[in-house]
């Protein structure tokens, strides 16, 4: 049991820090997503008879999110490119699944109101291209002059999304990573390149809010080891799949998450 009290108190602290976030509906969903996230990586890592703990969970009792997300750590050495493929796909499939009835039913409570009515301080939030969808399916267009209050569950699967696209970036140790490497081996290291490159554009020239997690896949973001068979390439059907997780990227992922804080973050680091 000692071995589980360090997962059991950060999950304990991780449920505290995003109730006082976003209530009880969001921490319910938002820890469900991410539990699913981990889950999928922990058990497709005991299919592959890879050593790997349970979730970390990462609590931080502030806006936005109420919590920094959470990992689980391998113990052994990968076996192949099979294995890392699984175990890097297997949780940014879930959590995208799991975002996606979060969304839809977040939707279904969700409220639009006059843009006169929504409160000083609140969050505005870029929408990705499948919560846009999702949204005009759910609720069809919103009249000009109107907003969308989205309720705590459809925020909850939006930052589902969020924490998807994040760990699909195709970068270092990250699950994009990961799958990269799967499906390219040693040639993945271009893929790391262009996308620190693309990710450094954005920061220059539209949100510098990226600017530290640009930094650290600068300095951690090229590196990545090789599982013991690093010359059996993957699979048809893996292959699919990984395009299937491109495309999770494309439809997860937005340039500036939180537009309104664009401006107030050049101001305040000086940015042209």
């Amino acid at each position: 049991m000692r071995r589980y009290t360090l997962h059991i108190v950060l999950f304990i602290l991780t449920v505290a820090s995003t109730l006082i976030v976003g209530g009880p509906a969001y921490s319910f969903t938002i820890i469900l997503i991410l539990l699913g996230h981990e889950m999928g990586h922990y058990l497709m890592s005991r299919r592959h008879q890879i050593r790997a703990t349970l979730p970390f969970f990462l609590p931080l009792p502030l806006p936005p999110f109420g919590t920094l997300g959470a990992v689980i750590r391998m113990e052994s050495s990968i076996s192949s490119r099979k294995a890392l493929f699984d175990t890097g796909v297997a949780g940014p499939f879930t959590s995208f699944i799991l975002s996606i009835p979060a969304i839809v039913i977040g939707l279904k409570l969700s409220k639009v109101i006059p843009i006169s009515h929504i409160q000083e301080g609140a969050i505005r939030l870029a929408d990705p291209l499948l919560f846009y969808f999702l949204q005009r399916l759910v609720m069809g267009g919103v009249k000009e002059g109107y907003e969308i209050l989205i309720h705590p569950i459809g925020y909850a699967g939006w930052v589902g999304l969020f924490v998807t696209a994040l760990n699909l970036l195709p970068v270092g140790q990250l699950d994009g990573g990961h799958i990269a490497y799967a499906l390219f081996g040693r040639r993945s290291r271009a893929i790391f390149l262009i996308t620190i490159a693309v990710m450094a554009f954005i920061t220059i020239f539209y949100n510098p809010g990226w600017l530290l997690l640009v930094i650290l896949f600068i300095i951690f973001g090229f590196r990545h080891p090789s599982p013991l068979d690093d010359q059996t390439p993957l699979d048809g059907k893996r292959k699919f799949l990984g395009g299937l997780a491109f495309l999770a990227f494309i439809l997860s992922f937005t340039p500036a998450p939180f537009p309104e804080y664009v401006e107030e973050i050049k101001q305040a680091l000086g940015w042209f």
